[in-house]
C-alpha cells in the first residue's frame, strides 16, 4: 500500500515536470520567433533601400541620355562610304537647244547652281571617276564667259563630275597669249588640287550635247568635231583647237603649250605636233555628239593674227623641250575664288622677238 502511494506521487510530479517543460519550450519557441522577426524587418528595409537606389540610378542614366541626345541633335550622322559614279551618268539628256538671253546676270546663274562653291563642285550621290579642271583663257569677254558658265555648270553636273572652273585673265596691254594663259592655269590649278584631267576651253564655244563627256582618256582628246559656224564639220584635218582634254601626265609629257604664240593662231597646231612627237594620237567623240555653238564676236583688239605662227610651227621639234611649262614665266596678280569660278589674273612682260 505504501509503495502504491509513492508511485502515485512520483507520477504526479512527473506530469507537472512535463507540463512545465512544455510551457518553457513554447515560451522559447515564441521568443525565437520574435527574435527572427526582428532580424527580418531590417533585412527587408535594406532590400527596399537598395531597390530605391537602382531606380534612382536608372532615372539618372535616362536623364544623362536625354542631355546627350539634346547636344547631338544638330550633328548630322556619319554618311556611309560612297560608291563610284557610273561610267555613264543617268542624268544625261543628249542634245539641247541653246539660248542666250541678253538680260542674263551673274546672280541668276549663281542661283541656278546652289551646289557650286568657290568655283568647285562634286556630286553628292557618288564618288566621281575623275577630278577635272576646266581652264578658260580670258580677256574682255565677260558676256561670253557668262553664257558659258550658264550652260557649262549644269552640263558638267549632269555628267557627275568633280570639277573646278578656272578663268585665267590676262591683264595689261600686251598681245593676247592663249597658250601661255593655259600653261598658267595648269600650274596654278595644281597648287589647289591634284587634278586628274584638264579641259582647255575657249570662252566662246558652248557644248550642245552632254554625251560629249568632259573626261580624259588613254590618249589626248579633241572635243570639238563640229560647230555651228563651220556647218558642224571639222575645220581642217588635224585641227586640235577649241576644247581639248589631256591628263596631267599627257600634258606634262609634251611640256604643255608653247609660250611664244602672241596673237591669234598656231598654238593648237603646235600642241598637236608635240602630242604626235610623243607617239600619242588624238581621239575624238562621234561627230553627232561633239557639237558646239560658237558665240559670234569680232576679233578683239590685241588678238590680231599671229604672222609668225608658221615659222614657230617649223621649229617645234627643236624647241618643245625648252619652250613650255618649264619656261612659263608670269607675274601673278591675284587668285579670287568667286562663287562660280576661280579667277586667276596674270601679267606678261613684252613678248620676245622670234628669231
Amino acid at each position: 500500500m505504501a509503495i502504491s502511494l509513492y508511485v502515485f506521487h512520483f507520477f504526479n510530479k512527473f506530469k507537472v515536470f512535463l507540463l512545465v517543460t512544455l510551457c518553457l519550450m513554447m515560451l522559447w519557441a515564441a521568443f525565437s520567433y520574435f527574435v527572427d522577426s526582428g532580424q527580418t524587418i531590417p533585412k527587408l528595409k535594406s532590400v527596399g533601400e537598395h531597390f530605391g537606389k537602382i531606380i534612382s540610378l536608372e532615372k539618372k542614366e535616362d536623364s544623362q541620355k536625354e542631355e546627350k541626345m539634346k547636344i547631338t541633335e544638330g550633328v548630322p550622322a556619319t554618311k556611309p562610304p560612297q560608291g563610284p559614279c557610273p561610267a555613264l551618268s543617268p542624268y544625261l539628256r543628249g542634245a539641247s537647244k541653246l539660248t542666250f538671253s541678253p538680260s542674263l546676270t551673274l546672280e541668276e546663274v549663281e542661283k541656278e547652281n546652289p551646289q557650286v562653291a568657290k568655283g568647285r563642285y562634286h556630286p553628292a550621290e557618288c564618288s566621281a571617276l575623275q577630278r577635272v579642271a576646266i581652264l578658260i583663257p580670258h580677256r574682255n569677254r565677260e558676256r561670253h564667259l557668262l553664257y558659258l558658265l550658264e550652260h557649262l555648270h549644269p552640263f558638267l553636273q549632269r555628267q557627275q563630275l568633280e570639277y573646278g572652273i578656272y578663268v585665267i585673265h590676262q591683264a595689261g596691254s600686251t598681245k593676247f597669249n592663249r597658250a601661255k594663259l593655259l600653261n598658267v592655269g595648269y600650274l596654278e590649278a595644281l597648287k589647289e588640287e591634284n587634278w586628274d584631267c584638264f579641259i582647255f576651253h575657249d570662252v566662246d564655244l558652248v557644248p550642245e550635247n552632254d554625251f560629249n563627256i568632259y573626261m580624259c582618256d588613254r590618249q589626248p582628246k579633241h572635243l570639238v568635231v563640229g560647230r555651228n559656224s563651220t556647218g558642224y564639220r571639222l575645220r581642217y584635218q588635224g585641227y586640235f583647237g577649241g576644247v581639248t582634254a589631256l591628263t596631267r601626265d599627257q600634258f606634262s609629257m609634251v611640256n604643255g603649250f608653247s609660250n611664244n604664240y602672241w596673237g591669234w593662231g598656231g598654238e593648237d597646231d603646235d600642241l598637236r605636233i608635240r602630242v604626235e612627237m610623243q607617239k600619242m594620237r588624238v581621239m575624238r567623240p562621234s561627230a553627232d555628239v561633239a557639237r558646239y555653238t560658237m558665240i559670234f564676236h569680232n576679233r578683239d583688239h590685241g588678238n590680231e593674227e599671229n604672222r609668225e605662227r608658221m615659222k614657230l610651227l617649223r621649229q617645234v621639234s627643236r624647241t618643245w623641250k625648252t619652250d613650255g611649262l618649264n619656261s612659263c614665266s608670269y607675274r601673278l596678280l591675284s587668285v579670287e575664288h568667286n562663287p562660280l569660278y576661280i579667277n586667276i589674273t596674270v601679267d606678261f612682260s613684252m613678248q620676245p622677238k622670234i628669231s
